[in-house]
């Protein structure tokens, strides 16, 4: 296989121009080899170029016809070619082409020409260039597609709806066609390791064909799957650029129809800045019921808006389309599926466990505790899910079939988290607050666990571990949903970390959650003990003496003044009053 692909890849190489920093060989910036015998390639500058060069160019790459001619998507910051194409758009390359007689230098930096070509690549016989059966062009032959152990995924479905510049994939559906026609075999792990569908075909006999259906004017991209990331529009068929919207200009019902249209569950996140998208935005506003087929179905603002701030586009997260059904939460139950408009349960092949703990984590519902086949009276149609797919989401892996076994199953997430405090005679802490506290030795305290009301009943056990032992207490009954471990006189061999777990019996099953860990450390009290009857005894001693400095301090300031006011009376006052005599 890899021989192969190395094969189609030098089949479709060329020596004179080339397209980089795209999604594939046939997208990217367009350089130019601007002499035989000087190797150094440079960019075109947009200016230079036309709708009828990029016709060339497409087809010296051997791709499909050019379908996005736009400036500075992919950079482009070397010299340029400096000069101008004349391409009439029926040459064979692009050096065929006529090019202007003299150097052109007006070309501004960042404006080289991107350039993506259609792979050869459609959809046929569908309701339109979005939907229909999925044809490659490879060798010059047009034929149907059929895949590698008889499944796609979404995923690849998507590379083909995008090479298409068709949005994202709403479904894949393997079709029984004329009996041993000639198609071309499309390995699905060729095509999601970067390759283009041409580069991953193989001509071989099959019954079989492919239908795709893409969303043609929305995608989201950027996400963790098919169905979350940042929302972009399809602003004009006849020059078929995708924009970000802004998320003042979108609402829940705009979300609503958007998830629909890309066969996904309901809108789960609704957020502004997510993915980013500093493309220029989308300039009306829509204004949807939620109940439309499509979100071009929809009214929108007359008027053109230029009022979003940079960042703001709108980035959405669908749910999944999947559900528990007939327990007794929203976490347990038989597992059904929507694909391709229909609910149907679940049948896996062959790991049921797998496919047990994907659907526990698109529901947020932890993983998975217990999975078991479930026995129908008859036959019903049902979603095989394959867990070689299951890197993808629960619907990206379903095939359609019947079968009387179905799964259910339950998940972990189905009880709350227990909260973990303490409580002392001596010194109130609260875990809750804290991961670790201190306590003196032979002092009281309380540990007490609670959970949130969720089911009646259940019961707490208190674990304790430390770097040389581990114990678990007897349980508790949860009372009120809580309960307390009472510990009298506390020893140094108690120190270490507790947790609690609670456990509960719900619907046939037995479910425990446990709480965070808290840190217990033990101290002797006896230096305290000195520290606090030292302390205040040196303080009572140095205030004793601070006060009898200062008093006799005092004393002898007082005699000093009055020695003053004696010697002025025998020396002044007598003396001036003679004077005055005289």
């Amino acid at each position: 296989m890899d021989q192969l692909l190395l094969l189609m890849l030098l089949l479709v190489s060329s020596d004179s121009v080339r397209l980089l920093g795209g999604t594939s060989l046939c997208s990217g910036r367009l350089e130019v080899k601007s002499d035989q015998s000087n190797p150094p390639w440079s960019p075109v500058c947009e200016a230079d170029f036309d709708q009828q060069d990029a016709k060339v160019v497409c087809r010296e790459l051997g791709c499909g016809a050019p379908s996005v001619l736009q400036g500075a998507l992919y950079g482009g910051e070397a010299p340029m070619w400096t000069k101008e194409f004349q391409c009439g758009g029926h040459e064979a390359a692009l050096r065929d082409c006529r090019s202007s007689g003299s150097d052109r230098n007006t070309c501004s930096a960042g404006r080289a020409v991107s350039l993506t070509c259609s792979e050869s690549v459609r959809l046929v016989g569908g309701d339109s260039r979005c939907a229909g059966t999925l044809e490659v062009k490879h060798q010059g032959d047009w034929r149907a597609v059929d895949c590698y152990n008889a499944f796609w995924s979404l995923n690849t479905a998507h590379i083909a709806c995008r090479e298409l510049n068709c949005g994202s994939a709403v479904s894949v559906e393997r079709r029984i066609g004329s009996s041993g026609i000639s198609v071309w075999l499309i390995r699905s792990d060729c095509v999601q390791s970067g390759y283009a569908l041409r580069e991953c075909a193989i001509s071989v006999p099959s019954n079989y064909t492919l239908n795709l259906t893409c969303s043609d004017s929305v995608r989201l991209l950027g996400g963790t799957s098919l169905c979350s990331g940042r929302l972009e529009v399809k602003s004009d068929q006849s020059n078929p650029l995708w924009s970000p919207v802004c998320e003042a200009d979108f609402d829940q019902q705009d979300a609503e129809v958007v998830c629909r249209e890309l066969g996904c569950g309901a809108p789960s996140v609704l957020q502004g800045a997510l993915y980013g998208g500093e493309a220029p935005m989308w300039t009306k506003e829509f204004q949807c019921g939620g109940h439309e087929a499509a979100l071009l179905d929809c009214r929108s603002s007359g008027s053109d808006r230029n009022t979003c701030s940079a960042g703001r586009a709108v980035s959405l997260t669908c749910s999944e389309s999947v559900r528990l059904v007939g327990g007794d939460s929203r976490c347990a139950g038989t597992l059904e599926v929507k694909h391709q408009g229909d609910w149907r349960p679940v049948v896996s092949s062959p790991s049921t466990q797998k496919t047990a703990n994907v659907a526990c984590r698109e529901l947020d519902c932890g993983s998975s505790v217990s999975v078991r086949q479930i026995k129908a009276s008859s036959d019903r149609y049902v979603w095989v899910i394959r867990s070689d797919c299951l890197g993808y989401s629960l619907r990206d892996c379903a095939t359609p079939s019947n079968s009387n076994f179905f799964l259910n199953l339950s998940c972990s997430d189905l009880l709350f988290q227990p909260n973990i405090s303490v409580s002392s005679s001596m010194v109130g802490v609260s875990g809750a607050q804290q991961q670790g506290f201190k306590m003196f030795r032979g002092s009281t305290f309380t540990i007490s666990c609670s959970i949130q009301p969720q089911y009646p009943g259940g019961s707490f056990q208190l674990n304790f571990t430390s770097s040389s032992s581990a114990h678990n207490y007897n349980p508790k009954p949860a009372v009120n949903h809580s309960s307390h471990f009472l510990f009298p006189s506390v020893e140094l061999a108690q120190q270490g970390n507790y947790s609690c777990v609670y456990r509960v019996s719900a619907f046939s099953h037995d479910f425990s959650s446990e709480s965070r860990l808290i840190s217990l450390s033990v101290t002797d009290p006896a230096p305290f003990i000195i520290r606090a009857v030292v302390l205040p005894l040196n303080l009572l001693l140095v205030t004793a003496g601070l006060y009898f400095y200062c008093k006799a301090t005092r004393g002898r300031l007082l005699g000093r003044q009055e020695d003053i006011e004696l010697d002025c009376y025998n020396l002044g006052v007598p003396a001036a009053e003679e004077k005055g005599a005289k």
